[in-house]
């Protein structure tokens, strides 16, 4: 008899990162499971539920706290439980989380996990901190297991008591997926015709050393240091570019002086959101992540899979995704420490192969993601 799964997520742009092809893995042998998607309903919920084989169900999860909105998801997510004899349901999210925890518990469910992939409140103030606090112990009480993505979380989780230790685990050395190191985020297996056609189209020149962003651009992640300090580096150096991968965001939004560097500094690319981010990693030399706070985060994984060297902070999980002074370099989250670290790679272009390759090692060895799928499976499943 198949084992009926529920994973809750906020939004469908989350699926892929926090579940990615595991489903289809979990049932490559013979089919032990069935797996369901609750999640805000967009046009690519349907389309990923057939690219990642689960049977989707929308339901609208607010970012926002909205009381009424919220009890109604909860309710109606509690109907489908029963509804579809879910054994196993498993939260995403402080948002997700707190709904999947309560439907659960009101459906009477008997294996609930929440994933806690980062703390929200790290970077809140006042009665929005003490809020999102409540709401993560509100859905660390609720769970029989707690996932912390990354010992940095475990640690403040027990620091700031959110539920009790002993729900804590991590998988492995951290991460909540792992990141597809064979094909998707190799090196080898990069369409070098496309690399070229992107170089030409951005003007990126043999000589130039690019430094990456991948990720929204908002102040939590350090964006409005990075710019600030490379405004500064580009009226130095003529064969260096910034290339951003991601959308500039209305909530946390950057500064105007930022927005304003992005649009008139011709050393920059601003690209957006992009379908698949692997080729653009491609074009980096450097990749950098000035993050204020993170839980795990999966891009550096998949940038020093595609042996690129990290620049990144001494945050909550950044700094376990590195060795530091091996496969990148901690900054402090300034315009003069990242303009420095900037100069370090630009000056040490040896320690851009050197940190690039130990940098896969590391990644291939404790995060390719069937590594940790196979933890999932035994833990929560």
């Amino acid at each position: 008899m198949e084992k009926k799964i529920l994973h809750v997520v906020s939004v469908s742009f989350s699926i892929s990162y926090f579940l990615g092809e595991q489903f289809k893995y979990f049932n490559k042998d013979k089919r032990k499971y069935k797996f369901f998607v609750a999640c805000s309903p967009s046009d690519s919920l349907q389309n990923l539920s057939v690219k990642y084989d689960f049977e989707s169900f929308g339901l609208q999860i607010n970012r926002a706290i909205t009381p009424f909105e919220d009890i109604r998801a909860i309710l109606k997510l509690r109907k489908f439980i029963l509804e579809n004899k879910i054994d196993i349901v498993i939260g995403h999210t402080p948002k997700g989380g707190m709904i999947a925890m309560l439907a659960a518990l009101l459906a009477g469910v008997k294996s609930k996990t929440y994933f806690r992939h980062g703390l929200v409140y790290e970077t809140s103030k006042g009665l929005k901190k003490e809020l999102l606090k409540k709401i993560e112990k509100l859905s660390g009480r609720i769970a029989d297991k707690v996932i912390c993505v990354s010992n940095g979380i475990k640690q403040k989780s027990i620091s700031d008591k959110l539920n009790k230790n002993s729900k804590n685990t991590v998988l492995g050395k951290g991460t909540c997926n792992g990141v597809d190191c064979n094909n998707r985020f190799n090196p080898n297996t990069i369409n070098h015709l496309e690399v070229n056609l992107l170089r030409n189209k951005f003007n990126i020149y043999e000589n130039d050393t690019v430094f990456g962003f991948v990720g929204r651009l908002v102040k939590d992640k350090g964006v409005n240091e990075l710019l600030e300090a490379w405004a500064d580096l580009s009226k130095r150096y003529n064969n260096v570019k910034l290339l951003l991968v991601g959308p500039i965001e209305k909530r946390d939004q950057i500064s105007d002086r930022s927005i304003e560097i992005i649009h008139n500094d011709n050393s920059i690319i601003h690209v957006g959101e992009v379908e698949d981010v692997s080729i653009y990693y491609a074009l980096m030399s450097v990749f950098i992540l000035p993050s204020y706070r993170e839980g795990f985060p999966t891009v550096i994984l998949e940038a020093s899979s595609m042996e690129l060297p990290i620049i990144t902070t001494n945050a909550t999980g950044c700094r376990e995704a590195i060795v530091e002074g091996e496969t990148g370099i901690i900054t402090s989250i300034s315009a003069e420490a990242i303009y420095e670290s900037f100069e370090f790679f630009i000056k040490n272009s040896d320690k851009q192969i050197e940190f690039g390759k130990k940098g896969r090692n590391f990644i291939v060895e404790n995060f390719e993601q069937t590594k940790v799928w196979d933890i999932i499976e035994k833990q929560i499943l």
